[in-house]
């Protein structure tokens, strides 16, 4: 359950990769966003998950205690040092949520259970943190159980399994079948070779 150099490497690669795709999807989800809003309030929860995959992703791959949360927390502050629409500290303070939620679905299964539905809802969590801190910070006058508060809670939380959970998986599995996670359990198990 230690942590080698490798594994923060590949984990800080992540939340590097990351940071930059977050940054280039506020701007790119700017007008999409907006007009999913004026369709069907709540409705433009189905980009978070954009948001979301830096924690499951890194959790999957290095598979150590931890790696959701440190993968979410770096990306958050490097998106914020990149500059956002949120801030600093909100950015930080969401991303600190998201990877704990992510964290807590491997953390319930004692970090024995690398499986797609155990991606998934390290995915959907992070999504309900994402859906929480929104309601909890700058939402409050909305209420999170009526009409808005429920369609962004079911999309937010959907688009974080798919996106964050499924579509993470696929990609870790395509990662692992090139033998570049060949130095982690994770990608020796896909690849069918001993330790």
């Amino acid at each position: 359950m230690r942590w080698r150099v490798v594994d923060i490497a590949v984990a800080s690669v992540i939340a590097v990769a990351s940071a930059l795709i977050y940054w280039g999807v506020a701007i790119a989800t700017y007008a999409p966003w907006s007009a999913l809003e004026a369709i069907v309030p709540g409705l433009a929860g189905i980009f978070n998950g954009l948001w979301l995959f830096a924690g499951p992703l890194a959790a999957i791959i290095v598979r150590k205690p931890g790696a959701a949360v440190y993968a979410e927390v770096v990306a958050a502050v490097l998106e914020a040092l990149m500059g956002n629409v949120w801030g600093g500290v909100a950015t930080v303070l969401i991303g600190l949520v998201q990877g704990l939620l992510a964290e807590a679905a491997f953390l319930a299964f004692a970090y024995r259970r690398w499986t797609l539905p155990v991606a998934a809802l390290s995915g959907a969590l992070s999504g309900i943190g994402c859906w929480g801190y929104s309601f909890f910070t700058h939402l409050q006058a909305i209420s999170a159980t009526g009409s808005y508060g429920i369609m962004y809670f079911v999309t937010t939380t959907l688009s974080g399994a798919v996106i964050a959970g499924v579509l993470m998986w696929y990609l870790y599995i395509a990662i692992a079948r090139t033998g570049a996670l060949d130095a982690f359990v994770s990608g020796r198990q896909i690849r069918g070779t001993q330790d």
